[in-house]
C-alpha cells in the first residue's frame, strides 16, 4: 500500500460522483474508492484508489492485488492530476459569473481517462449520440473485445481492433462509418502511421492539425481528447450540446446561445478553459442524491 497527501482542495467524492456516470468504471461511492485498469509492460493489473482525507486535507491510499511500482503510481497521480493545484483556478473564476458553479463544485479536478487510446475510441463512439446511448454504446464495445480482470473492465487494445471487422462493430448498433472510424484509425495506430502516444510532447495547434486528417475525426473528438486524454488546460469546445445547454441555464435563455455568445463569454475564463468546460458539465449532470436512489 501507498499512501499520498495533496494539495487541498481536492474533492474526491464529487470525482467520483462523476466518474459514476460511465457504467464501465468500477466506483464505490461509499467506500469512497475506484479501480484503476492499468498495465505494467504488457501485464494488466488494477490499483484501487481509495480517498481517505478531507476536501482541504486530500489523503489517498493505493493498493492492488498486483505488484505496482513508482512508474504506475506516477500514472495515477497523472490520470487524477494530482500535481496541478485547484486554487489559481478558483480564485480566477471567483469573479465571473460562473462563480456560483465553482463554489457548488469546488475541488472537483479535470480527472483524464485512464489511457489515451480509450479516450479516443470513446470520443469516436460518442460522435453524434446522446451520452446515455453513448455511455451503452461504449460498453458493449468494452464487454465485447476487452476482458474484465478483478471485476474491472479492460478496454480492448489497438492491436485487437485493427483485425476487427466492420460488421463485428454494426453488431453492436454502431453505424458503418463508425465501424470504419474505430477500425481504420486502430489499424494506422498499429501501423506506426499514428504516433498516438507521441502526442504529450506537442501542442495543442499541432495536434489539431495532424488528427483532423485522419478519417472519422473532427475537431469536436481532437477537443475532448486534448482535454480528457491529454489534460490541456485551456479547451473549450463550442459545439458540444452539453456546455450549450449549461450555458443557456446559467444565462436563463430560453434558446441554446450561439457561436458568437459562447465565444465572447468564454474569454474571461481564460487560461482556464478546461475547467469552464468541466464545471459546465457537472452543474447539469446527475448529482449525489440521483445517484444513491
Amino acid at each position: 500500500m501507498i499512501t499520498i497527501k495533496i494539495e487541498g482542495p481536492y474533492n474526491f467524492d464529487r470525482v467520483l460522483q462523476r466518474l459514476s456516470i460511465d457504467p464501465l468504471m468500477e466506483v464505490s461511492l461509499s467506500d469512497r474508492q475506484v479501480k484503476v485498469p492499468l498495465y505494467r509492460e504488457n501485464a494488466p493489473i488494477v490499483i484501487t484508489v481509495k480517498a481517505k482525507g478531507t476536501t482541504e486535507q486530500p489523503r489517498f491510499e493505493l493498493t492492488s492485488a498486483s505488484a505496482f511500482t513508482e512508474k504506475e503510481v506516477k500514472e495515477v497521480k497523472r490520470i487524477f492530476q494530482w500535481d496541478k493545484s485547484l486554487h489559481p483556478i478558483s480564485i480566477h473564476f471567483a469573479e465571473t459569473e460562473l462563480a456560483d458553479i465553482f463554489e457548488e463544485h469546488k475541488g472537483t479536478p479535470l480527472v483524464l481517462d485512464f489511457d489515451l487510446y480509450h479516450c479516443l475510441m470513446k470520443c469516436i463512439i460518442h460522435q453524434q449520440v446522446n451520452m446515455k446511448f453513448a455511455h451503452t454504446l461504449t460498453e458493449r464495445f468494452v464487454h465485447t473485445f476487452g476482458f474484465e480482470q478483478e471485476g474491472v473492465w479492460f478496454y480492448p487494445k489497438p492491436e485487437d481492433v485493427a483485425k476487427l471487422d466492420y460488421e463485428d462493430i454494426t453488431a453492436l448498433k454502431m453505424s458503418r462509418r463508425k465501424a470504419e472510424y474505430i477500425i481504420d484509425t486502430s489499424q494506422l495506430i498499429v501501423e506506426g502511421a499514428f504516433l498516438l502516444y507521441e502526442l504529450h510532447d506537442k501542442p495543442d495547434d499541432v495536434i489539431l492539425k495532424e488528427l483532423i486528417k485522419i478519417r472519422g475525426i473532427g475537431p469536436w473528438t481532437v477537443q475532448n481528447l486534448l482535454l480528457f486524454g491529454l489534460g490541456r488546460p485551456n479547451l473549450f469546445p463550442i459545439a458540444d450540446i452539453g456546455i450549450q445547454n449549461a450555458l443557456k441555464k446559467v444565462k436563463g435563455l430560453d434558446h441554446k446561445p450561439s457561436t458568437i455568445q459562447m465565444q465572447e463569454w468564454s474569454k474571461n475564463w481564460e487560461p482556464y478553459l478546461s475547467y469552464a468546460s468541466l464545471y459546465l458539465w457537472r452543474s447539469i449532470e446527475p448529482q449525489h442524491e440521483e445517484l444513491v436512489k
